[in-house]
């Protein structure tokens, strides 16, 4: 793997004005305006008691050169101790409350920060996460808000060191204003170097950023294939594509590292020259009687109150572009508006399931003209820029309660209408009417709570059998939970479970069989008594036996109904009112299984190649043998 690869900017990402983002990022903490008004005041409590800190020991020092009486000064000494004392542990109580309440404001901001790039992300129709590897979109809602969340937190160190400076600023300037003079006068080469710094840091740290989302999707697409890894044994070819991904990663953020170690030995080496000088002329000053040894001493140790928040303030910029980057990250994710449309929002409180396609046209990725200069080659080969015409100029009318099942090769579009209905992709031309409305105009959630869909590879989540199966309707009771099962073709399996219904079915469902899975998943859309059901090749993956309770409870559950069959079964295609054939995206046949034979064309074709096979006289045999018992 090349370096680079993967280390373009995403298609939807923009780039923001340093302005509009710090404002933006504003607007996330101005609900907590109050608790920020109190980490202002304990910043500022803070502040006071570290300088006075100093202070108290110039007072010390300077009081043992007073010819005064030696119990007085120690009885004075131990009193400016006791203060100390005092001080150091106010410092620590206000240090405390200030960074309690800071991780409070900052925990809640990132918090929300994701729930709105979470709830961006989940608004999106499938060509998206089709598009962009989930892994990556995965690293930007938590390692950039992460990193957002650090920067915030150094803001606040920022604004405490800006206190801290105006404060020993005025003490130095009150004890000797030339010194003071002389060690403002290098102030300017620290902010220097570290504006040198901005935009190579901004640079290296988006690159950081997306290299590791790189490792991110990678890791989670090997650890979702690797049953297929180890079937090909490919484990080693894995690990070697890791190796690359993660190298560079590493390559670049070890460039970030170096850019970011390098700032802080060159500021030291500016606190250095301010120290020699220092010493130089203060000492000089000292010994000559014009400077007293407590004020020498609290220079000195101003000084290093004085640089060390400095410090943090200049070096802020450079590192407060890795927040900057990372929340320019998250703002291109929550802008990118989703493509599926809503625009009236109607609920509908009942469908009748007439369905209409009127010229339909769509593709599932429409094709850019020009590339974004930031896209990598990776990004071309993926197919960013290619664009897919799936339907151009398809009609069909489907009547409410009708049966009607879709047969094609492989590519002709079957699926895709499916989609399309389920409003999982936006169609670019034409109209889908559901009972003369069109579904642009019903409200989204709404909509599909009529529209049950039932997949070739059933998905089940790491929860109990029962949370699984009434997952879109979770106030179900378990009697309801049962009935579904059992209308789904029976429950008797679920007897055979550790726990039954409370049995944790394990990640993807990996406890069941796969026929038992796609009883689940039945059992689900069954549960909301949808409208419109959809199947899609529902038991193409199942065996024989599974096969024939599910097509007995289908008989049952799409009589009345508006039922859309994707069918590479010989049942589905025997036992429903209407087939239409496929090709390429427009309809070439359609009639009831007889009349299409009887044509002797694409129908007739299909049969031969794919249903004739499935011996249709097994499965009746099958079906009389579990009537006898």
């Amino acid at each position: 793997m090349g370096f680079g690869i993967g280390l373009g900017a995403e298609e939807y990402d923009r780039i923001y004005k340093d302005r509009d983002l710090v404002k933006r990022v504003l607007q996330y903490f101005s609900p907590y305006k109050t608790i920020m008004i109190l980490v202002i005041t304990f910043i500022f409590l803070q502040s006071i008691v570290n300088s006075l800190i100093p202070i108290i020991s110039r007072e010390a020092i300077n009081r043992l050169e007073v010819t005064t009486g030696i119990v007085e000064q120690q009885l004075y000494v131990l009193f400016l101790i006791i203060i100390t004392l005092i001080l150091n542990s106010l410092g620590w109580v206000f240090n405390y409350i200030r960074q309690s309440y800071s991780a409070q404001v900052i925990g809640d901001v990132v918090l929300n920060l994701r729930r709105d790039v979470n709830s961006a992300v989940l608004n999106h129709d499938m060509s998206f996460f089709d598009r962009y590897p989930s892994g990556k979109v995965v690293s930007r809602i938590n390692t950039d808000s992460r990193d957002f969340g650090q920067t915030a937190n150094q803001l606040m160190m920022t604004s405490s060191s800006l206190l801290l400076v105006l404060i020993m600023f005025g003490v130095m300037f009150s004890i000797n204003a030339f010194l003071t003079l002389v060690v403002l006068s290098l102030v300017p080469f620290i902010f220097l170097i570290t504006l040198s710094f901005r935009k190579m840091a901004r640079r290296l740290t988006l690159l950081g950023q997306r290299a590791l989302a790189v490792v991110n999707a990678f890791v989670q697409e090997s650890f979702s294939g690797i049953q297929i890894a180890k079937t090909f044994r490919q484990e080693d070819k894995l690990f070697n594509k890791f190796k690359d991904v993660n190298q560079q990663s590493y390559i670049v953020n070890r460039k970030r590292a170096y850019l970011f170690n390098f700032l802080f030995p060159a500021l030291s080496t500016i606190q250095g020259i301010a120290l020699a000088l220092l010493i130089i002329m203060g000492g000089t000053a000292t010994l000559s009687g014009d400077l007293k040894a407590g004020d020498f001493f609290l220079f000195l140790q101003s000084l290093q109150l004085f640089f060390f928040p400095l410090f943090t303030i200049a070096s802020f910029w450079p590192s407060f572009q890795s927040g900057l980057a990372a929340s320019e990250r998250i703002f291109a994710l929550i802008d990118t508006p989703p493509v599926v449309i809503q625009e009236k929002n109607i609920i509908p409180e009942k469908i009748d399931g007439e369905i209409t396609f009127t010229n339909l046209g769509f593709s599932y990725i429409k094709g850019k003209d020009v590339l974004d200069q930031n896209n990598s080659i990776e990004d071309e080969v993926e197919g960013k820029s290619i664009s897919t015409k799936v339907f151009d100029g398809f009609s069909l009318n489907i009547k409410p309660g009708e049966s009607l099942a879709i047969v094609g090769h492989t590519g002709a579009g079957k699926s895709s209408l499916a989609k399309l209905l389920a409003r999982f992709y936006e169609f670019q031309d034409g109209e889908i009417l559901i009972d003369g409305v069109s579904i642009r105009d019903y409200d989204l959630k709404a909509y599909r709570k009529h529209i049950g869909i039932i997949h070739q590879v059933p998905f089940l989540w790491g929860d109990t059998l029962e949370n699984n199966v009434k997952y879109g309707k979770p106030d179900t009771t378990r009697e309801e939970v049962l009935w579904a099962l059992e209308q789904a073709g029976g429950a008797s399996w679920v007897e055979d479970l550790p726990q039954g219904l409370e049995t944790n079915i394990r990640e993807r469902g990996a406890l069941l069989s796969m026929g038992q899975r796609q009883l689940v998943a039945l059992a689900r859309v069954l549960l909301e008594n949808p409208s419109v059901l959809v199947l899609d090749e529902a038991t193409a993956s199942v065996d024989p036996f599974t096969e024939t309770r599910i097509q007995e409870a289908l008989e049952k559950t799409i009589k009345g109904r508006t039922s859309i069959i994707i069918a590479h079964r010989l049942w589905t295609v025997r036992h429903v009112d209407r087939i239409i054939v496929l090709d390429h995206g427009k309809i070439v046949e359609e009639g009831n299984h007889d009349e299409l034979m009887q044509l002797g064309g694409h129908y007739a074709n299909l049969y031969d190649t794919y249903f004739r096979h499935q011996s249709f006289e097994y499965i009746e045999k099958v079906k009389e043998f579990k009537n006898l018992n």
